[in-house]
């Protein structure tokens, strides 16, 4: 209708991806405080005399103003909070372990504009850690997924049995069973982690980064397994991404 203006609303977001449309424009996924994930178009931005169109890069944590659409938000205005991704572009083990985040975050808000706050903090603080190259970005990948499998309602059993409950430190992990199992409800094929991988999950769950930061490289490597393992099952597909990640 002529003189008809949509409604406009304000947020600060994570960008996600980014995908062409047509010659000059994209579409950017977000990751929004209050909105939750958002697909918005911005006009314009791959021409070199876009005002915006290196704010929308992802990694970057932005504050915008969207306009509302039927399916497809739109971009009116953006400002750079903090653009993480220029922190580690020529990093590659910084920046797989950023993709797979990102990643992880749009698998797990499948419903549009479904507010997940927690989900927004630690994504933002995962991506921020990154940057500043505190501790291992393999650490700081696992760290993230194994809580935001707990945002999600996934996070493995590691200090009791996922089947039955029994507390105690358990030998084995089953990754369809929800993790750590003791004896009797051991199912087969169970794995048969290293008591200190065990301890490096649950250092990485409750943020002891004194604990994650000493771990041996077996620990890590075999953390890293069962982590993207026990992510994949629930996601019932594999991350793209997750294969890329540098190891060391």
């Amino acid at each position: 209708m002529p003189g008809f203006r949509r409604p406009l609303y304000r947020d600060d977001a994570v960008v996600l991806r980014v995908q062409k449309l047509g010659e000059s424009d994209r579409i950017i996924t977000l990751l929004t405080r209050r909105h939750g994930r958002v697909r918005a178009v911005a006009r314009g931005v791959r021409r070199t005399t876009s005002r915006f169109g290196a704010r929308l890069e992802p990694f970057g944590h932005i504050d915008l103003q969207l306009a509302e659409g039927a399916s497809l938000h739109t971009v009116s205005q953006v400002e750079g909070i903090e653009l993480y991704g220029k922190r580690f572009l020529d990093d590659y083990p910084r920046y797989t372990a950023a993709s797979a985040i990102v990643e992880t975050a749009e698998r797990l808000t499948p419903v549009e504009l479904e507010p997940s706050l927690r989900l927004f903090l630690l994504t933002l603080g995962a991506l921020r850690a990154l940057a500043e190259g505190a501790h291992a970005s393999t650490l700081v990948l696992d760290a993230y997924l194994l809580r935001s499998m707990g945002v999600a309602g996934w996070a493995p059993a590691l200090v009791e049995c996922a089947v039955c409950g029994t507390p105690g430190r358990h030998g084995a992990f089953s990754v369809p069973a929800g993790g750590c199992v003791c004896p009797d409800c051991r199912p087969p094929g169970s794995a048969h982690p290293a008591p200190a991988t065990i301890d490096l999950m649950s250092a990485l769950t409750s943020g002891d980064w004194r604990v994650a930061d000493g771990a041996e490289a077996a620990s890590r490597r075999e953390c890293s397994g069962l982590v993207a393992a026990h992510l994949q099952w629930h996601l019932e597909r594999a991350l793209r991404s997750l294969p890329l990640v540098d190891r060391g």
